[in-house]
């Protein structure tokens, strides 16, 4: 499996984790060429759908990524990523695939550094789970 490349969908959102996006890019960090960044208004508007298509498509794991609780512009967004991303673990656990798959993180808009590190930490966990046993093969 050392050949394996994961492909991980982020959603972010259009506040603190585009910031802090912005922040690593001014600092000459780079995310993962296999991270593929979907932005999004709010972390608030992803529903379950959203973050199970990935899978069914043959992505290897899917994060979120959003505001701290306390300053999410929309209030309770993040708080309600959280409870879908919660729900799609035990979608998975039903379906037999790993819920590390999906993951939800709180990042700050100055966090540039944060940012490109979750990349790397989902990558990292992914590598280790080894590939979507949902993905078709060639």
């Amino acid at each position: 499996m050392t050949d394996f490349e994961p492909q991980i969908i982020a959603f972010c959102c259009s506040n603190c984790a585009s910031a802090a996006a912005t922040v690593a890019e001014s600092m000459s960090l780079t995310m993962p060429d296999n991270v593929k960044v979907v932005q999004v208004p709010c972390t608030g508007r992803l529903e379950i759908l959203h973050l199970l298509k990935p899978f069914e498509e043959g992505a290897d794991g899917v994060y979120v990524a959003g505001c701290q609780a306390d300053s999410c512009q929309y209030i309770s967004g993040i708080s309600q990523a959280a409870k879908r991303v919660a729900h799609v673990k035990k979608v998975l656990e039903e379906l037999e695939m790993e819920p590390e798959r999906i993951e939800i993180f709180n990042l700050s808009a100055g966090r540039g550094r944060r940012f490109v590190d979750v990349a790397h930490e989902m990558l990292n966990r992914i590598k280790e789970l080894g590939p979507n046993p949902v993905r078709v093969k060639p």
